[in-house]
């Protein structure tokens, strides 16, 4: 080979690599793929020196504690900082054992939004469109004309699973606990009454966010919990972060347990804690601080995705209130953009919100689920956010609080 053959090669082979470099899906692998310096940014964003805590939310929260009742974990963070942090109360009442900063909550709802991502992961990946019908992934599938798109909205008009499966003669043993694949087997030989017509209205259920959970199992063919680790929870540095099914574990491995309105009643793991995508994910106060960091970075979805996701797809409630692709939002003229979720399942009740104007996170893990989290106007007053809270606002739709999880 001549030596003005070499270099043409040599030029060739450097364009077919600038190409592959330039490729959208490459560049989006790229990212998620972590570096030591991905590390050592996330490691200062947690760092935290109780000394320069924020007084004000100091004091707040223990009102919230000792007249709300709160118990749980609390975070403020703000422009990548933490500016307070708090683990309050029982981890186990029962026995007495008390929360630490770094335990792990069944995230219930809050799970949603990564089923979310993980959705949208895929049609940027091209394995899915939010197009695509249901019975394109489950032939016997009962209802026409539910796409992925109205489940991510909570517009399918499906029933919801958790009180349909409840029936002794759906699932006789209720020892035994069910997959999303189980459920979805139900669902094709039950046919059980719909709740609207797809498309007509919106109506949040558990039962959109089960289906697209075993829709990602069904188009990647790995379990929920392996696609999560794999392609959310390892990217976004989030090392205290899991899927836990009863499927697979008959105790949940957390030494947090949910408790009813009062102490007197602990909730334990059952049947239903099996299906996940709807809920099932366990985290951490600062590993939601991570998951916020990756999102805004690109490090899971592109701009372009984020924003679909952000996008209000319904009817707003009382002017300011939609849903989105896995997202709550508050959304209004001249007002912070704000992104969130709640979360109530099982002792467990939660709000993880994001105000993207602000650069602000503020997040409350509960694990006793009485009406504490229904006082936090004046918090947010002080972040001078708007105010998370249905009923604090007039407006068109529906009733305040009549969505919630």
């Amino acid at each position: 080979m001549t030596v003005r053959n070499i270099l043409l090669a040599a030029a060739m082979s450097a364009s077919i690599f600038t190409a592959c470099s330039s490729d959208p899906e490459q560049k989006e692998k790229d990212a998620r793929i972590r570096t030591k310096e991905d590390d050592k940014t996330d490691s200062l964003l947690l760092v935290y020196n109780p000394k320069k805590e924020d007084k004000w939310i100091a004091d707040f929260v223990q009102r919230l504690h000792k007249r709300s009742g709160f118990n749980g974990n609390v975070l403020v963070a703000k422009k990548g900082k933490i500016i307070f942090e708090k683990a309050i109360g029982w981890a186990d009442y029962l026995h007495r054992d008390s929360l630490k900063i770094n335990s792990e909550f069944e995230l219930a709802s809050v799970t949603k939004t990564f089923t979310g991502v993980a959705i949208m992961q895929l049609v940027e990946a091209g394995k899915l469109s939010l197009n695509d019908n249901v019975k394109k992934f489950y032939p016997d599938f009962p209802w026409d004309g539910i796409t992925v798109r109205l489940l991510l909205t909570h517009r399918s008009g499906m029933m919801n699973y958790v009180y349909f499966a409840d029936k002794k003669e759906i699932w006789p043993d209720k020892k035994k606990p069910m997959s999303n694949q189980d459920v979805m087997k139900l669902l094709a030989v039950h046919k059980p009454q719909r709740y609207a017509a797809p498309d007509t209205r919106f109506h949040y259920n558990n039962s959109n966010y089960m289906v697209l959970g075993a829709i990602i199992e069904k188009v990647t063919g790995k379990t929920y919990a392996e696609y999560m680790m794999e392609n959310v929870f390892k990217p976004a540095g989030m090392k205290n972060t899991h899927v836990y099914s009863t499927t697979v574990y008959p105790k949940i491995p957390v030494d947090v347990v949910g408790h009813d309105r009062t102490w007197r009643y602990s909730v334990v793991q059952n049947f239903l804690d099996g299906p996940v995508g709807d809920k099932g994910i366990y985290s951490t106060i600062h590993d939601l601080v991570l998951y916020d960091h990756a999102l805004k970075k690109g490090r899971l979805l592109s701009k372009k995705s984020l924003d679909s996701a952000y996008l209000g797809r319904n009817k707003p409630v009382n002017g300011h209130f939609n849903y989105g692709y896995g997202w709550r939002m508050f959304d209004g003229e001249k007002m912070d953009k704000v992104v969130y979720h709640t979360g109530w399942w099982h002792g467990f009740r939660h709000i993880y919100v994001r105000d993207l104007t602000q650069d602000l996170v503020v997040i409350f893990l509960g694990n006793l689920t009485n009406g504490s989290l229904l006082h936090l106007d004046d918090l947010y007053r002080y972040l001078k956010m708007p105010i998370i809270r249905k009923g604090a606002y007039h407006g068109n739709g529906s009733q305040p609080g009549s969505d919630e999880d």
